[in-house]
């Protein structure tokens, strides 16, 4: 996500919604890493594969890492799951609910846990959702990108406009609650046409949307067209002017930027991410998953081997993928607490930070960025980023964080 991306305050910042008897929600992110295609703006952990994948192989990988990483922190009750890729809709209905199932067997699941999956809306993948429904899912995020062809083609995507919008009405029908992404700053893209796209998936979302900037990140192919001057992206001043339709779009139809690139009506916010964005307790499954963990009263930031047959080798003989486990210390804990607790428009709490740091943020650098409007702090001592500190937020927690 780029820098420019912002967030104006959400009115009401949504509450610590479905979080455990501790005051800790925990949720469990479940990576499928398979595509049907490499998107060339894609730089996430997933991967093509021509022959079929074994899905009952991997299940029983995935049963036997989430029983594994119970063992290590048994107890919990899950708040939020997200099943996130690659292409988590390529998956068989049954395939979900197995991993539903061993979820379920392993941890207490909160009768009110949100259960994302994310999905291409293409016309097949639509026809499982119902599927979907019954193993367990009650929201789908839908990796819509664009709603015109030619910026579709662009981005590398193998669905239609058309057939975009047919499948977010499938996701209508089938769920309670559904969303989807887009992409702006697109090349050739202007505030006009942005506005028009914006408001028409607005009329379809309903409830929530991700918007994010074109980023150019290295090792995909379009840093290489980037690079030799084949792709070019709005400059500086036309991408604010995006952001800032993009805040007016949304703030003017309701939906309020509750973090950086997230958009949703009071309530709808998605749970799940709220997780890692207030620092709180998630386990990862699967091939490149990451989780954050509290183990004897210390936080472990954990990642899994990302080549997914390596994965699978690696579970099947030792019950588990992982490759890292580092222990954070309390300055490491404290500044990724700041680092994403302030891409949320609720802001942080500077106790918290103190609680984990030992040591208060500095008054002096937050009355000089309050002097320079960057950031605001409310009566109850609460600190968020301001609209104007959004654009250079990574500034601003670099500031407060020396």
């Amino acid at each position: 996500m780029s820098s420019t991306e912002a967030a104006s305050p959400h009115p009401n910042p949504p509450p610590q919604a479905g979080e455990g008897k501790e005051g800790q929600a925990f949720g469990v992110y479940v990576h499928w890493p398979f595509c049907l295609s490499k998107c060339p703006y894609c730089d996430f952990n997933s991967h093509v594969r021509h022959a079929a994948i074994d899905e009952d192989r991997f299940v029983r990988a995935f049963v036997r890492e989430i029983e594994t990483t119970a063992g290590r922190v048994g107890g919990r009750e899950v708040t939020s799951i997200f099943l996130g890729g690659g292409t988590p809709s390529l998956m068989q209905p049954k395939t979900v609910a197995a991993i539903l199932d061993a979820i379920g067997k392993n941890w207490r699941v909160a009768s009110d846990a949100e259960v994302t999956l994310e999905a291409n809306p293409t016309s097949v993948e639509a026809t499982r959702f119902a599927g979907y429904r019954t193993a367990g899912v009650n929201r789908v995020s839908l990796g819509v990108q664009a709603l015109d062809d030619a910026s579709l083609k662009m981005l590398g995507r193998l669905h239609s406009a058309r057939e975009a919008l047919d499948a977010v009405a499938i996701a209508r029908r089938s769920f309670d609650r559904y969303s989807f992404d887009l992409i702006y700053a697109r090349p050739d893209q202007t505030p006009e046409d942005w506005t028009s796209e914006l408001k028409l998936a607005i009329a379809e979302a309903a409830e929530h949307l991700s918007l994010y900037q074109l980023t150019i990140e290295e090792g995909t192919p379009f840093f290489g067209l980037h690079a030799a001057g084949k792709l070019k992206t709005p400059d500086e001043a036309l991408a604010r002017t995006l952001y800032d339709v993009t805040q007016e779009v949304c703030d003017d139809h309701g939906l309020n930027a509750y973090e950086i690139s997230n958009h949703a009506r009071a309530g709808a916010e998605c749970l799940h991410n709220l997780v890692y964005w207030r620092g709180q307790e998630y386990a990862g499954i699967g091939p490149g998953a990451h989780g954050r963990l509290d183990i004897d009263g210390v936080r472990h930031a954990i990642s899994t081997e990302k080549r997914p047959e390596a994965w699978l080798m690696r579970v099947e003989a030792g019950g588990h993928g992982v490759v890292v486990d580092d222990l954070l210390n309390s300055e490491e804990r404290a500044d990724e607490f700041l680092l994403m607790g302030l891409r949320l428009a609720e802001g942080i709490d500077p106790r918290r930070y103190q609680a984990l740091s030992g040591r208060p943020l500095d008054p002096r650098r937050i009355a000089l960025l309050r002097e320079e409007g960057a950031i605001s702090v409310d009566s109850e001592g609460r600190l968020r980023v301001t609209p104007a500190g959004f654009p250079v937020l990574d500034a601003v927690v670099a500031d407060l964080a020396a």
